[in-house]
């Protein structure tokens, strides 16, 4: 199907789902049509990644580099470059009106030891999830990160959530997990549904599947599944689930007093230093990194200049395979230090989960 004919066929459900009251009885219906425009918006995903992958031109040509990737989002000229210029090495141009930055400029954070690629991104603006003012090329960049730090002014709070909502209409869920759902695919029986928290009727959980593009499957909910916007996030292709930070700049040019904080929300200045500490150990903190300092004897020092840096919730089989898949065969022992350990040098398994700053050393 071409692009354009899925475009249409977009336009259409979305009106449908407009003109439909929304009530008890209507319920079920809702719930197939949004299922129908997620698939549709699926196809068009599928179709915009090809592009770019080909050279077609939806996205940025983006290097990345360093532990992590974060890219700075927001309405244009919020303050965007001055922040990338002050964290960062980059050079990005700085002017007081609308799409300064037209292309996407990278710079590099070093904090903690660990080296984050921060990305600024031209402004994007409402509509962008319909590709409006280079939407699509920027949430394509975005879809390839870390994290998202979504930014507005003193003067345009509210914008917060205008900008998380184009977002969420492009797929990308902020500070959310994906549902907890088994969905596996077989070759006949049908839809089966296996729903001990009796979430939703297991007729609709069926008709939406099918609607999904799946004819045949096992569908299995570990936790209650409290909406159908929920449930096709677990059914979907495209979504994608990523750490975000929030900032209101321009703190300055308001009196103090006047400025009602909002809720996981830093405020910065960054031409004065405002606000740039919390917002660093925010960015790390999303991140989910850690330090690893590996030892080469085990009654030596640690290499603390170049740690290891591996992701909250790895364990040290993974920290092994980053090293050498080789040595994974040769060692048999692994003893840690550092706030995780009961006491220094204990030894533990290679399930062992990883912590900030451990070090670990490995023997035969």
């Amino acid at each position: 199907m071409l692009k354009e004919e899925i475009l249409k066929k977009i336009a259409a459900v979305e009106k449908e789902i407009h003109d439909t009251p929304y009530d008890k009885s209507s319920q079920f219906h809702h719930g197939v049509l949004k299922a129908k425009l997620a698939r549709l918006r699926d196809m068009i995903e599928e179709k915009d990644y090809a592009g770019a992958k080909s050279g077609g031109g939806q996205g940025y040509a983006i290097k990345h580099s360093g532990d992590a990737s974060v890219v700075l989002v927001g309405l244009p000229s919020v303050g965007k470059s001055t922040l990338l210029n002050t964290v960062t090495n980059a050079e990005s141009k700085v002017g007081n009106y609308d799409f300064t930055t037209l292309g996407v400029i990278p710079g590099m954070m070093e904090y903690k030891g660990v080296k984050i690629q921060i990305l600024d991104l031209p402004g994007i603006i409402e509509g962008a999830a319909g590709n409006k003012g280079f939407g699509k090329k920027v949430i394509s960049v975005i879809r390839a990160a870390d994290m998202v730090v979504l930014m507005t002014d003193i003067e345009r709070v509210n914008w917060l959530k205008t900008v998380s909502d184009e977002l969420y209409r492009s797929g990308i869920r902020l500070n959310m997990h994906p549902p907890k759902m088994d969905i596996k695919r077989m070759g006949k029986g049908g839809i089966q549904v296996v729903d001990p928290f009796k979430s939703l009727d297991k007729e609709m959980v069926m008709d939406i599947a099918k609607e999904m593009g799946y004819d045949n499957a096992l569908i299995q909910f570990r936790e209650k599944i409290e909406s159908v916007d929920r449930l096709l996030d677990g059914l979907a292709k495209s979504r994608k689930y990523m750490p975000a930070v929030r900032v209101v700049t321009k703190v300055d040019t308001v009196n103090a007093k006047r400025i009602r904080k909002p809720e996981d929300v830093v405020l910065m200045a960054a031409g004065k230093g405002i606000g740039m500490e919390e917002f660093k150990e925010k960015v790390w903190i999303g991140l989910g990194l850690v330090r690893v300092y590996l030892k080469k004897e085990r009654n030596g020092e640690a290499d603390r200049k170049e740690p290891l840096i591996m992701k909250r919730g790895q364990n040290l089989d993974a920290v092994l395979k980053r090293i050498s898949n080789q040595m994974r065969d040769d060692i048999s022992r692994a003893y840690i230090w550092g706030k995780g350990a009961r006491f220094p040098g204990q030894e533990v398994s290679f399930s062992y989960s990883v912590f900030d700053e451990m070090e670990v050393w490995f023997g035969r």
